[in-house]
């Protein structure tokens, strides 16, 4: 297990959600502090605020994705629709190796059936975060 994920993991055990789990392990590449991630993050635990919807770990990629490639509101380059692109790659690759962006389906709330833990869902975040946007395989 590399160190992004011993992290995390880590982390999630001491009662970070998903989201913050794995924003806070990007912290020396985001520019920001790991309690700013932290707080920018902590209404995405348990599928968006405890809804059951999109899946934190997910959300934090997303997160991520908007922190490394937006221009900002004062940049003359306009970034949106890059970033929206990147933030569709990184769902359908989650997808992919979930099988559902959905936390409630991921835990198998309504049909019994898990499709992955919590810890898999953030070492997978982790993973697509590493390559789709730092370039890591």
């Amino acid at each position: 297990m590399d160190n992004l994920k011993e992290k995390a993991l880590i982390l999630h055990s001491q009662g970070y959600n998903c989201a913050q789990a794995v924003c806070a392990v990007f912290a020396d590449r985001t520019g920001l502090d790991e309690d700013m991630l932290f707080r920018l993050s902590e209404g995405f635990g348990a599928g968006t605020g405890n809804l059951q919807g999109s899946c934190g770990a997910l959300s934090a990629a997303i997160i991520i994705a908007g922190l490394y490639n937006s221009g900002g509101k004062d940049s003359e380059k306009l970034t949106k629709g890059s970033t929206y692109k990147l933030a569709a790659k990184l769902n359908n690759e989650f997808t992919e190796r979930v099988g559902s962006i959905y936390c409630k389906d991921i835990k198998g709330i309504e049909t019994g059936n898990i499709l992955k833990s919590c810890n898999g869902c953030i070492f997978d975040a982790i993973d697509i975060i590493e390559e789709n946007i730092f370039n890591k395989q």
